[in-house]
């Protein structure tokens, strides 16, 4: 067994937790009429739903990424650009007049920033010399 970079351990953790905590958060507002849900304020059910599902690939990446296999960093980025693209579309919500939350703002720039650094950083360590090719 090879060990693992520091990278790998930071991103799959990272990656599972924030899968874990997403899938609970979203769906206690889903799923339960409740404290959760009366917290929520004014939610936009698209960027619930995206979130709350896509907590789950969020721990199916993470554990791609643990395993070092292939196709994870590939994942990120894909996780990273659906973030945005939601993200583009609530800021559509909001210019049209959609009632939102500040919070959700703040969570999706989160949500953002975490899954561009892991896809960048997965991409860059597993395939250094893809890169390295281009700057040749």
């Amino acid at each position: 067994m090879t060990k693992r970079p520091a990278w790998v351990w930071i991103a799959a953790i990272v990656a599972v937790v924030f899968g874990i905590l997403t899938i609970k958060s979203g769906g206690s507002v889903l799923f339960i009429d409740g404290e959760a849900r009366r917290a929520a304020g004014n939610t936009v059910d698209f960027v619930l739903w995206f979130n709350f599902s896509a907590g789950f690939v969020y721990i199916a990446t993470g554990i791609g990424i643990w395993l070092e296999k292939a196709w994870a960093p590939a994942a990120a980025i894909t996780i990273a650009t659906l973030t945005l693209s939601v993200f583009v579309a609530f800021g559509i919500h909001i210019v049209f007049g959609g009632e939102y939350e500040l919070r959700t703002v703040a969570a999706m720039t989160l949500r953002s920033v975490v899954w561009i650094v892991i896809g960048i950083t997965g991409y860059r360590a597993m395939y250094p010399h893809q890169l390295q090719d281009r700057t040749q």
